[in-house]
């Protein structure tokens, strides 16, 4: 019953398109706050008006990381035209990739997910106001730990870092002249945990974040497209930039849609969706 349950997520996302803790982790979508989320009616007041803004979902899958080989499946069926990197020597470095499609292209992924026995293990919904951004919190340090990644000149790097959250900031801005597209820029941070956690319409650039801006990249998006972020490998360490936002070494619970066996408990990696379902 449970594995119906899952199967319809993916199927259901398929049709409309409209996790996991450790010392080292605790995804956002575990505790989310009212705060964090604004309804998705798009019709959010301010003083008394209605609140224009760029809509998107954030979905968040897991797999069985000795399935990694499915996603050699999945990155063909994606483009990469419409992506502008800000280095991509750092960003694949990092071990990041990314694909663009659009709801038709979508089945055929869902279907490779559910052949990898992939599940959705969260969903985020995002309202920005023109020009504004907020953080999708992927992993929280609990401690200060080392953390390895690749800059601009693809040089190795090896920073500490206090207690505090990595995630993705995703910044929407419309574009002159056109109704239905918006300017996407998305970029790995990392963020003190001592400043708290902020809603959306209250936040700020702060000097204390740090932007791995050269792993980033922006793109055009209207309403319907979607770009898929993933890893170009499992790396089972958690200190590595890559290893924090994609892999999850203490693993979930799969279940498997085309064997008759028990669930089994193994190591996983994550993949992120990001959904254009609006342009107020």
């Amino acid at each position: 019953m449970i594995r119906i349950f899952q199967i319809a997520i993916l199927s259901g996302l398929a049709l409309a398109l409209t996790g996991c803790r450790s010392e080292a982790e605790e995804p956002i979508w575990e505790r989310v706050k009212i705060t964090d989320l604004v309804s998705s009616d798009g019709n959010e007041q301010v003083n008394g008006q209605q609140l224009q803004t760029i809509n998107f979902n954030v979905h968040i899958y897991e797999i069985p990381s000795d399935n990694i080989g499915t996603l050699e499946e999945i990155w063909p069926l994606v483009y990469s035209e419409p992506l502008q990197f800000n280095n991509f020597e750092a960003f694949s470095g990092n071990s990041f990739l990314v694909g663009f499609g659009q709801i038709p292209m979508w089945r055929r992924i869902a279907d490779l997910l559910r052949s990898a026995d992939g599940m959705q293990v969260g969903r985020v919904s995002l309202l920005l106001p023109d020009g504004r951004f907020n953080d999708i919190s992927v992993a929280v340090l609990k401690k200060e730990k080392s953390i390895f990644y690749f800059s601009e000149k693809r040089s190795m790097n090896k920073a500490k870092f206090e207690p505090g959250q990595f995630g993705l900031r995703i910044r929407a801005e419309k574009i002159a002249g056109s109704r239905d597209a918006c300017a996407v820029n998305v970029l790995p941070i990392y963020s003190p945990l001592r400043r708290g956690f902020l809603p959306p319409l209250s936040r700020r650039e702060n000097q204390e974040d740090i932007l791995f801006a050269a792993t980033g990249f922006s793109l055009k998006m209207s309403p319907g497209d979607f770009v898929l972020v993933g890893p170009e490998k499992y790396n089972d360490s958690l200190t590595t930039l890559g290893g924090l936002f994609f892999s999850k070494p203490e693993g979930s619970l799969f279940f498997s849609e085309f064997e008759r066996k028990m669930p089994e408990h193994k190591p996983a990696l994550r993949l992120f969706l990001l959904v254009c379902t609006g342009i107020n």
